[in-house]
C-alpha cells in the first residue's frame, strides 16, 4: 500500500513536466519561427506551410541589414535610452522607496496609496497634454524627452518598498544612533543588503525601456534619433516589406534582453520571491 502513493506522486510528477514542457515548448515557438525566417529569403517567410528548414540559408541577411540600414545609430540610441532610463529609475525609485519604508512622517501611507494608485492610470491618457508640456519645454525630437518621462515609476517604487520592509529596521536604528545620516543609511546600508531587488528592477526597466514603441514613435522624429523598435518599421514599404530583414533585425533586438536576463536571472528570481516577506 506504501508503494502506490509513491506511484501516484511520480505519476503527478510526470504529468506536471510534461504539461511545463509543452507549455514552453508553445511559448519558444515564435522565437524559433523568427529566427528560422531570419534565414530565409523574403519570399519564403510567410508560405503555407510553414519552410521549417530554410532552403537556402541565408547567412547573408545578418550582414546586409547592417548595410541596408542604419542599425548601428538605431542600436546605440536603444541602448543609451535604456541605460540612461534604468539608472535613474533604480536611483529614484530606491531613494523614494526608502522615505515610505523606513521613515515616519504625516500622510506617509496615504501618499504612497496615491502614487501607486498611478500605476492604474493608462498612458494614453495624458500622453497628449504631457507631449504638450515637454514641447513648450522644447524636449519635443531629443532623446531627453523619452529619458525625463520615465525616470520616475511608481512600480519600481513599490518594488523596492515591499523589499526594504524585509530588511529589519533595527539597522537603520542603529545607524542613527551612531550618527549616520539617512542619505548614509539608504547608500551604505540598505542599498548593499537590497541587489536582488534591484537587479529584478534593473532588468525589468532594461527591457521594457528596449522594448518601448509607442514613446519612440511619438517624440523621436529624426531618423538619427530612432531605436531599433522605430527603425526596424522602415522596412515596410508602401507596396512591399522585407519580412526577412525585419525578423533578421527582431532577432538581433532580442539577443541583448536574452543575455541580460540569463546574466541576472538568479538576483531576479530572488529579488522577486523574497519582496514583500516582512523582516
Amino acid at each position: 500500500m506504501a508503494a502506490r502513493p509513491s506511484a501516484l506522486r511520480r505519476s503527478g510528477r510526470v504529468l506536471l513536466y510534461t504539461v511545463m514542457i509543452l507549455a514552453a515548448a508553445g511559448i519558444m515557438l515564435p522565437f524559433a519561427w523568427m529566427v528560422i525566417s531570419s534565414l530565409k529569403q523574403n519570399n519564403q517567410v510567410f508560405t503555407a506551410p510553414v519552410e521549417w528548414i530554410p532552403d537556402p540559408v541565408q547567412w547573408r541577411n545578418y550582414l546586409d541589414i547592417w548595410v541596408k540600414a542604419d542599425m548601428v545609430t538605431w542600436v546605440r540610441n536603444t541602448l543609451v535610452l535604456s541605460v540612461a532610463v534604468t539608472l535613474l529609475q533604480v536611483l529614484t525609485g530606491s531613494f523614494a522607496a526608502y522615505g515610505f519604508a523606513k521613515m515616519r512622517f504625516p500622510g506617509r501611507d496615504a501618499l504612497f496609496l496615491v502614487y501607486i494608485g498611478t500605476i492604474a492610470v493608462p498612458w494614453q491618457s495624458y500622453m497628449i497634454p504631457q507631449f504638450q508640456m515637454l514641447s513648450s519645454w522644447g524636449l519635443n525630437n531629443t532623446l531627453w524627452a523619452i529619458m525625463l518621462l520615465q525616470a520616475f515609476g511608481a512600480f519600481g517604487v513599490f518594488l523596492m518598498k515591499q523589499y526594504y520592509e524585509s530588511i529589519p529596521d533595527s539597522l537603520s536604528e542603529a545607524a542613527r544612533i551612531d550618527g549616520l545620516s539617512e542619505y548614509g543609511i539608504w547608500w551604505r546600508i540598505i542599498m548593499p543588503l537590497s541587489v536582488p531587488a534591484l537587479a529584478s528592477l534593473t532588468i525589468i526597466t532594461f527591457v521594457s525601456t528596449w522594448n518601448d514603441y509607442l514613446g519612440p514613435l511619438i517624440y523621436l522624429r529624426d531618423r538619427e534619433l530612432w531605436t531599433i523598435q522605430i527603425g526596424l518599421q522602415s522596412f515596410i514599404g508602401e507596396y512591399n516589406a522585407e519580412h526577412a530583414l525585419i525578423m533578421t533585425g527582431s532577432v538581433l533586438s532580442v539577443l541583448p534582453i536574452a543575455l541580460i536576463f540569463l546574466l541576472g536571472q538568479r538576483y531576479f528570481v530572488q529579488g522577486i520571491a523574497t519582496t514583500g516577506v516582512k523582516g
